[in-house]
């Protein structure tokens, strides 16, 4: 029998290199290690000025990331007290994980969109909100909650019925406990509190540049990408990444996420001046308007596979719709989120019907 082709690994899917790459004059590209769906690795970017450096996404919480943090400034000949300003594009913890500890050695300021706060809850349609309460940064109560009383907080936020039906599992018991090690605690499950905040078209100097924040929600409601106009750089995070789709789940703050990371991607047409990208996973490339292009057209295709499936199916649920539109190896709560996002998309501009019934949903697509 033979055997099916391996699936291609993707760029955002390779193990994080040691290698300090410069980009532009003073602004260099360190990875380091994730393990998530998807991904192996995570870009976090390093801005220097005269007084020290600015990060962008500085990983997920940990020992493990942390060490490979500061042996990558070290490949820099700088210390984590260097560290002045830390960038998170948005609210997942690749990208906000190391914060904390930042701060802890270095007294850096953070600076994110004036939206961020948790991706884990705040006004999702599975009602969690107020069991994530907690999980946002706050000063030390005189009574701090266990790492194992934190966990489960952070398990019970995520663990909750979807909207379609079903229920959302947390990450591994195990995965969080190392979230935790080297002194954080109870804080590797909180969102951390930012400085400063801007919006849309705000200027920011970083690394002796003025970079432009560009608000493209759709990937979270808070993404936050950053232009440098006079270098032709454009920090990208998750919005727009170089082999893979980012993912547009359904569970959001967003009604129609699909829609706002549709319009999102429209925007990219504005920065035609862009020679270079600067991704949160994967490599730099060049064409930022074709990629978008490439992108929205994937949405596109998934849009025309459900009306397909539709018109088979019938009246039918999340999941049925799932397995038409993904690969059997990926189905699972990211596939529904997702799927659900495409089919609550054409629910909204009038081309489906949602019935609920019994804690489940299903549709007919026209």
């Amino acid at each position: 029998m033979t055997k099916p082709p391996a699936p291609v690994r993707r760029q955002e899917q390779e193990p994080a290199d040691d290698q300090i790459l410069e980009l532009a004059p003073d602004l260099y590209r360190l990875q380091l290690p994730i393990s998530m769906p998807g991904l192996g690795h995570v870009n976090c970017y390093a801005l220097e000025d005269d007084r020290g450096l600015a990060l962008v996404d500085p990983g997920l919480p940990g020992e493990a990331s942390w060490k490979v943090l500061a042996e990558r400034l070290g490949q820099l000949g700088a210390r984590v007290e260097h560290v002045h300003t830390v960038v998170v594009t948005h609210s997942h913890p690749d990208h906000f994980g190391g914060v904390h500890r930042l701060r802890d050695e270095s007294g850096a300021n953070l600076l994110t969109h004036a939206d961020f706060r948790s991706a884990f809850g705040n006004n999702d349609p599975g009602g969690s909100a107020s069991q994530l309460a907690d999980l946002v940064e706050e000063p030390l109560a005189d009574a701090e909650p266990s790492v194992d009383e934190a966990i489960e907080a952070f398990r019970e936020g995520m663990r909750r019925s979807t909207p379609w039906g079903g229920v959302r599992e947390p990450p591994p018991i195990e995965e969080m406990r190392a979230w935790s090690e080297g002194g954080l605690g109870p804080r590797a499950f909180r969102v951390p509190r930012p400085d400063r905040t801007v919006e849309d078209a705000d200027e920011v100097v970083l690394g002796g540049r003025t970079w432009l924040a560009v608000h493209t929600p759709g990937h979270t409601h808070d993404h936050l990408c950053l232009y440098d106009p006079a270098g032709g750089l454009f920090l990208s995070g998750d919005h727009v990444l170089p082999t893979i789709t980012p993912h547009i789940g359904g569970v959001s703050e967003l009604e129609d996420p699909l829609a706002m990371f549709m319009d999102s991607l429209d925007r990219m047409e504005e920065f035609a001046a862009v020679s270079l990208v600067l991704p949160a996973h994967g490599h730099p490339f060049t064409d930022l308007a074709g990629r978008a292009d490439d992108i929205r057209r994937h949405h596109g295709e998934r849009l025309d596979v459900i009306r397909e499936a539709g018109s088979e199916l019938g009246r039918a649920t999340v999941d049925a719709f799932m397995q038409r539109l993904f690969k059997e190896r990926s189905w699972g709560y990211m596939a529904a989120s997702e799927t659900y996002a495409h089919l609550e998309h054409l629910r909204l501009t009038g081309n489906a019907d949602r019935t609920d019934a019994g804690g489940s949903s299903s549709y007919l697509v026209a």
